[in-house]
């Protein structure tokens, strides 16, 4: 696969973006920011689920005031979501944005700019420059006939020019649509035109099922290229699912290692347990075992269950009031069937032992 190692490196807070370094997964709040204390407990969840980098919205002064106590709790990089007030820019940073999110070009003119920018200069904060499918310029809508990809990265190179013209570099950029093909070539386009680091989604993607689809797809499609320093898979509904999802699009196309990956076959006739309930269960017990690197198989009957699972580390399959604990496709025993999860618990345990296999 292409790696796209030449771009720049980004510092945001203790984190290097760009260059090489893996791709890190960011988030976003949904609590308001001026709620501390519910900020920061959202945040410490996300934290624990694996999130890498943190965005906060900051539409009022007492948002960008509340920062500077959210960062004294948290152990990841904040981001500041900015809109339209420069001022909110500037003392966001001052309350200690590790990064800032804008678009340069509705913050109110060049001094503005010129302002965000001698603040950022100062205080060693990058500028993330953020375009959105939804907000293109009327003459570039006109220019290419409609939004189209060529658009949106003319127009983000535009924002970017208005950072350079101050000397500014330390900057990242994301291209957003929920047009998932026409996001996907916009930052194929952004790649070859630029160096700066990208940030990737597919913005307004929807709902927990829809949008973990197209978020596959058009991740899977950019990151494969070798495209994308930060990500983030934009769900209606709770951020700790962004981040499972984050964490297994990354796993499934091999940018990173390490948790267990838990397959499990589909139901069918032969079944004669509640395999969706038990996947489930494992996929949740996983969870709490990402210092394994291993693959676990949940297989829903004994005909075919040992065969399927012989890629795995280790393995249960279902049977009609038992089931079979599997390693690399050898049975090592049976089971009462409502002791399958239990007995796989005490595998994942005790994991690496020579004598785990003989209890």
């Amino acid at each position: 696969m292409y790696k796209r190692e030449n771009t720049k490196v980004v510092t945001i807070g203790t984190r290097k973006i760009g260059g090489g370094n893996p791709v890190a997964i960011q988030s976003m709040t949904n609590t308001k920011t001026e709620n501390v204390e519910a900020t920061v407990k959202q945040i410490l969840a996300l934290e624990k689920a694996g999130c890498e980098i943190i965005r906060c919205t900051v539409p009022t002064p007492e948002a960008a005031l509340a920062l500077k106590e959210i960062k004294k709790q948290i152990h990841i990089p904040l981001v500041a979501d900015i809109h339209f007030n420069y001022r909110l820019a500037i003392e966001a940073i001052k309350n200690g944005a590790d990064k800032i999110r804008i678009n340069p070009g509705n913050i109110g003119g060049e001094e503005n700019i010129r302002k965000v920018v001698e603040t950022a200069k100062e205080y060693h904060v990058p500028i993330r420059v953020g375009v959105n499918s939804g907000s293109l310029e009327k003459h570039l809508v006109e220019k290419y006939k409609g939004v189209t990809a060529q658009g949106l990265v003319e127009s983000a190179l535009d924002k970017v020019a208005m950072l350079e013209k101050y000397d500014f570099h330390d900057i990242v950029i994301s291209i957003k649509s929920s047009d998932v093909l026409m996001c996907a070539k916009a930052y194929e386009l952004a790649a070859q035109k630029t160096d700066y680091p990208l940030h990737v989604g597919i913005t307004e993607a929807g709902t927990l099922y829809s949008g973990n689809i197209k978020s596959a797809v058009g991740l899977g499609i950019i990151l494969n290229q070798g495209i994308g320093d930060t990500i983030r898979v934009s769900l209606t509904g709770d951020p700790i699912n962004e981040i499972s999802s984050a964490k297994l699009i990354l796993k499934t196309l091999g940018l990173r290692k390490g948790g267990i990956e838990v397959v499990s076959c589909p139901t069918c006739g032969r079944t004669n347990i509640d395999i969706i309930s038990l996947a489930n269960q494992v996929e949740t017990l996983a969870s709490d075992y990402e210092n394994l690197n291993i693959k676990v198989a949940v297989m829903g009957c004994v005909v075919n269950g040992p065969g399927e699972a012989k890629e795995a580390d280790v393995g249960i399959a279902g049977g009609i009031g038992e089931g079979l604990l599997i390693k690399k496709g050898e049975v090592i025993r049976k089971v009462p069937e409502d002791q399958l999860l239990d007995t796989l618990r005490y595998e994942l345990e005790h994991w690496g032992e020579e004598d785990v296999n003989t209890k």
